[in-house]
């Protein structure tokens, strides 16, 4: 008897598995059935939810994902997880579709489908990097703000040149941390700590 083992994945924690989980039902695989990774990429092959799924097969079982790319981002990924289903005489299903690795033809078509799916990450990836430099260009992306004003840089900076404060006094007077206060410094002008009591007292 063949037996259908769903997997869902989603790459965020706030991203909701409840339409995948509904996709596997519709596709006939018992809700106990399903196994799910939540906040894992697809490029990451340490995949809890997967390792299950795979050990749940037997030969003559079908596995079941919602779309390639809920089980594979790269090509290698999902050649491996291809050999692991012939290893164990697994097909897969993708939606509807059932291929079996171990068939040529299916072979050629997973293989098809899984070079779309890297290619597609590969899109998503570029698009990303490129609305960010856009949104950087247009001065709505400047990364992340100083902890201090630049009043009071030029007072930590002023305070640490009297050599009468010490780093970890200079962090608690203007709630910041030790390391804040050592790049502060570092970022102005003659801002390395001065000898003595701000830098041995730290």
């Amino acid at each position: 008897m063949t037996i259908l083992i769903g997997y869902a994945r989603c790459s965020t924690d706030r991203q909701d598995l409840a339409a995948q989980r509904a996709a596997l039902e519709g596709l006939g695989v018992a809700p106990e059935r399903v196994y799910t990774d939540h906040g894992l990429t697809g490029t990451n092959r340490d995949r809890p939810g997967l390792a299950q799924a795979l050990a749940a097969t037997r030969t003559g079982d079908t596995l079941v994902v919602p779309k390639l790319d809920r089980l594979a981002r790269s090509v290698p990924d999902a050649r491996a997880i291809a050999d692991a289903l012939v290893g164990r005489g697994v097909k897969l299903a993708l939606g509807a579709s059932v291929y079996d690795p171990a068939d040529p033809m299916g072979k050629m078509f997973f293989n098809i489908l899984a070079t779309f799916a890297e290619f597609e990450s590969d899109l998503i990836r570029l698009r990303t990097r490129e609305g960010m430099a856009i949104a950087k260009s247009r001065g709505k992306l400047t990364g992340k703000k100083p902890k201090l004003t630049e009043k009071h840089q030029r007072e930590l900076r002023r305070m640490n040149d009297t050599g009468e404060y010490a780093i970890a006094d200079l962090a608690a007077l203007f709630s910041v941390s030790r390391p804040t206060v050592y790049r502060t410094l570092a970022r102005q002008s003659g801002g390395i700590p001065r000898p003595g009591i701000s830098s041995t007292a730290a």
